[in-house]
């Protein structure tokens, strides 16, 4: 009930974690979640930072919001949030970046919740979600690369 997707970047780790952990930026990247807010008077991240990610499932729809929660925030090095239903955590969403050689490895990541409806759901549907996760992390992770790569003009 988890996985990752890892790219390279010629990009430093302050680059990349500015562009990760800003979630208004995310519909530039994202094929599902194509836009976010923070809440309650949050303007940035950090742990404890509440937002909104505005979703529309498998980029076909449903189309619906996510409430969020900032879980770890570490500038150049990691980014993550658990996404809410109900005040519990179904689901956390991770970004972690590592020094490589001309720049960055970074990598994306979900895990789901142990719970019992998760755990069927994945048992039944498991195959088809976690091909859609990383097929979404890998052109996520890719946008982010093109746009870190690409020259200032």
């Amino acid at each position: 009930m988890h996985d990752s997707v890892t790219v390279h970047m010629n990009a430093s780790p302050d680059e990349v974690w500015s562009l990760v952990s800003d979630v208004t930026r995310i519909g530039s990247y994202s094929p599902e979640t194509f836009e976010a807010e923070w809440l309650d008077g949050a303007a940035g991240p950090a742990v404890g930072a509440k937002f909104r990610g505005h979703v529309k499932r498998n980029g076909k729809g449903p189309v619906y919001w996510t409430q969020c929660v900032v879980t770890d925030c570490v500038p150049g090095s990691s980014f993550g949030f658990d996404v809410l239903t109900g005040g519990k955590a179904l689901n956390h969403w991770a970004y972690a970046i590592e020094p490589a050689g001309d720049g960055s490895d970074v990598t994306e990541s979900f895990r789901l919740a142990p719970t019992f409806l998760l755990k069927a759901y994945w048992a039944v549907l498991g195959w088809a979600r976690g091909k859609t996760n990383r097929r979404g992390m890998q052109a996520t992770l890719e946008a982010i690369r093109a746009e870190v790569e690409t020259p200032a003009a």
